[in-house]
C-alpha cells in the first residue's frame, strides 16, 4: 500500500509490446491492485499472529505498522537503482516479496514455537517486508511510464494518480479478504503461503510476457529460476503445513496435546495424558488448569452465592466449571452461560475429560447457553430478562487487549442494570501478585460504576508457564494466585460462604478472610478507572 507519493524521473522510451499500450496499461494497474492486495495481507497476518503469539494486539499492530511504514519509504530509495532495469527488477522483487511474505507467519510461529520469543523475528520480517512493498512503487511507476504510446505526451501526474487509485483499490480487497476469506477458509499459516504464490505469479506473469522484448536472455533465464523456486518453496510449505503445525503444537504445548481446534476465533487447545489432569488453553494463555482449577472456581463462584441465587448469569465460562460449582446448590432455578466461542462450549460437551471435569453441568436442564459477545449480551439482550440474582464474569484477563472493554465502567455500568436487588457481582481480576495496577484498575473500575466492592485474592496456583505458554502475564514470571473481586450495587458485599454451600476442596470463611486481607495488603492507590476510550490496564 502506498503512503505518499513518490518523486519521480521522466520514464524511459517507450518499451516495446506484444499489446497495445491501453491494454498494456490496464494490466500493469492490475498487476498494482494484485501486489497491493497482498502486501497488505502479509501486514495484516502478522499483526494477527504477532498479537495471538505475543499478546498486546495494540503493541503488536503499532511495532508491525509502524516499522513497516518506515521500511516502505526505505525499500522507495533503495529502489531508485533498479529504475534502469525496472522490468527485471520488478520481477526479481516480487519473487522476493512472496517468498518473504507468504512464509513470514510460518517462520514467525516457528520462531516462538522452538526459540521461545518472536518479538525479535517479528521486527525483522515487518522490515523486510516494508523495503520490498516499498522498492515496488518507483519500478511500478517506471514501468506504466514505459508502457505510453510513441510520440504522445507525458502525464506523469495521471501516471501517479492512477498507480494510486490501483494500489489503495488492492489494499482495500486484501484488508477485506484476509478476515472473509483467507483465515476462515485457509487459516494464518496457509493462508500466506497462498497469497505469496499468487504475488509470485503476477508479478513473474507480467515481466516474463509483457516485458519479455526488454530482457536478456540471462534475465529472463534468471527470472523463470527465481519464480519456479518461489513457487516450489511456497507449494512445499503449503504441503507440509498441517505436519508443521503439529510439530510446532507440541513443541508449545508439549507431547501432550489431546485437542486442537482453530475457530473463527480462537486456538483451542486441551492438553494431558489419558487419566491425568488437563490443562485448557485459548489463543495459547492457560485458562484451566486441571490441577488447580477447583481454587479458582470456588473462589469466584461460591463467596457470590452467599445471599438469593435463584438466577445467576456466567459471563465467559464456556468450559462450564464455574456453572458445575453454581449449579451444587439446590436453590438455583437457573443458570445462563453467556459465551462467544460456540465450539468451547461443544467441547465442554462431548470432550470426555472435560464434560467429566465439569460434572456434566451442560447437561443439567437448569442451564442455558447463549452464545454471544458478553458486553453486547448486557446491552441488548440482558434487560430483556428478569434480573439475575449473580453474576459472575469468567473472563480472560483484563491486560489482554481484546478483554479490555469487557473491565471497563461501561461494562460494569451494564452489568449492573441486570442485577436484582441485593444481587452480587463476581469479578476475575487477574493475578494480584504479578500484576497489582491491572488488579486495583478493576477495583477502581467497578466502584466508578457505581458498586461497592470486597478484594481477595485465592493462592496456591500450580499451572503456569509449566503447564504451556501462559503468555497472557506479560512476565517471565508464572502467576502464583488468582485475584477476585466482589461487588454489589446498594450495599458492601458480605464476603463468606452462604448457608448452604456445598464441601468444598479450598474454602472456607477462614481462608475468605485471609484472603481479603492479602489482597488489601497489596493495594495500590490512585489509579483511576477504566473506560472504552481511555483503556488503562498496564502490567
Amino acid at each position: 500500500m502506498i503512503d505518499s507519493p513518490v518523486s519521480l524521473s521522466d520514464p524511459e522510451a517507450p518499451a516495446a509490446l506484444p499489446v497495445p499500450p491501453r491494454t498494456a496499461r490496464f494490466l500493469v494497474l492490475g498487476v498494482v491492485f494484485v501486489c497491493a492486495a497482498c502486501g497488505l495481507v502479509y501486514e495484516l497476518e502478522l499483526v494477527a499472529l504477532a498479537s495471538y503469539l505475543i499478546g498486546d494486539s495494540v503493541t503488536q499492530a503499532s511495532v508491525v505498522l509502524s516499522v513497516m511504514v518506515f521500511a516502505m519509504g526505505l525499500g522507495s530509495l533503495l529502489a531508485k537503482r533498479l529504475r534502469c532495469r525496472a522490468a527485471v527488477g520488478f520481477g526479481l522483487l516480487e519473487a522476493a516479496l512472496a517468498l518473504c511474505g507468504g512464509t513470514s507467519a510460518l517462520m514467525l510461529y516457528a520462531t516462538f514455537a522452538w526459540l521461545g520469543g518472536a518479538q525479535y523475528a517479528l521486527v525483522g520480517f515487518s522490515l523486510a517486508i516494508g523495503v520490498l512493498i516499498g522498492a515496488e512503487i518507483p519500478l511500478l511507476m517506471t514501468l506504466i511510464q514505459r508502457v505510453s504510446r510513441r510520440g504522445e505526451r507525458r502525464d506523469t501526474s495521471g501516471d501517479v494518480a492512477d498507480l494510486f487509485a490501483a494500489d489503495y483499490v488492492g489494499a482495500l480487497v486484501g484488508g477485506l479478504a484476509f478476515p472473509f476469506v483467507l483465515l476462515p477458509l485457509l487459516g494464518q499459516l496457509t493462508g500466506a503461503l497462498v497469497t505469496g504464490a499468487v504475488n509470485t505469479v503476477a508479478g513473474g506473469a507480467l515481466v516474463l510476457w509483457l516485458f519479455r522484448h526488454e530482457l536478456t536472455r540471462r534475465e529472463r533465464r534468471l527470472l523463470v529460476v527465481a519464480n519456479v523456486v518461489a513457487l516450489a518453496l511456497l507449494a512445499t510449505a503449503t504441503a507440509l503445513v498441517g505436519d508443521f503445525e503439529r510439530a510446532a503444537r507440541r513443541a508449545v504445548y508439549g507431547e501432550r496435546v489431546r485437542v486442537a481446534v482453530q475457530t473463527d476465533l480462537q486456538e483451542i487447545v486441551v492438553t494431558g495424558a489419558p487419566g491425568g489432569p488437563l490443562d485448557l488453553f485459548l489463543d495459547g494463555r492457560l485458562r484451566v488448569g486441571g490441577r488447580d482449577e477447583h481454587r479458582y472456581h470456588e473462589a469466584l463462584v461460591h463467596p457470590a452465592m452467599r445471599g438469593r441465587h435463584a438466577r445467576v448469569v456466567i459471563l465467559g465460562g464456556g468450559d462450564g466449571l464455574a456453572a458445575r460449582e453454581v449449579l451444587r446448590y439446590p436453590g438455583v432455578e437457573s443458570v445462563t452461560v453467556v459465551e462467544l466461542d460456540p465450539a468451547v462450549v461443544e467441547l465442554a460437551r462431548k470432550d470426555p475429560a472435560l464434560s467429566a471435569l465439569n460434572g456434566g453441568a451442560h447437561q443439567d436442564p437448569r442451564l442455558r447457553i447463549d452464545t454471544a459477545d458478553a458486553f453486547t449480551w448486557l446491552r441488548e439482550e440482558g434487560p430483556r430478562r428478569p434480573p439475575y440474582d449473580v453474576v459472575i464474569s469468567d473472563l480472560p484477563d483484563p491486560g489482554i487487549s481484546a478483554s479490555t472493554k469487557l473491565y471497563s465502567q461501561e461494562f460494569y455500568g451494564l452489568a449492573s442494570r441486570v442485577l436484582a436487588g441485593g444481587g452480587r457481582v463476581a469479578v476475575h481480576a487477574g493475578p494480584l501478585a504479578t500484576r497489582p495496577k491491572a488488579y486495583w484498575t478493576v477495583d477502581a473500575t467497578l466502584r466508578a460504576a457505581g458498586l461497592r466492592t470486597r478484594p481477595y485474592r485465592a493462592t496456591g496456583r500450580l499451572s503456569g508457564f509449566t503447564g504451556g505458554p501462559d503468555r497472557s502475564s506479560g512476565t517471565a514470571v508464572a502467576p502464583h494466585d488468582w485475584g477476585f473481586i466482589l461487588a454489589a450495587r446498594d450495599t458492601r458485599p458480605g464476603l463468606g460462604l452462604a448457608p448452604d454451600a456445598p464441601r468444598l476442596r479450598s474454602l472456607t470463611p477462614a481462608v475468605l478472610r485471609s484472603a481479603e486481607r492479602s489482597a488489601l495488603g497489596a493495594r495500590v492507590r490512585g489509579l483511576e478507572p477504566s473506560t472504552l476510550v481511555h483503556p488503562r490496564y498496564t502490567y
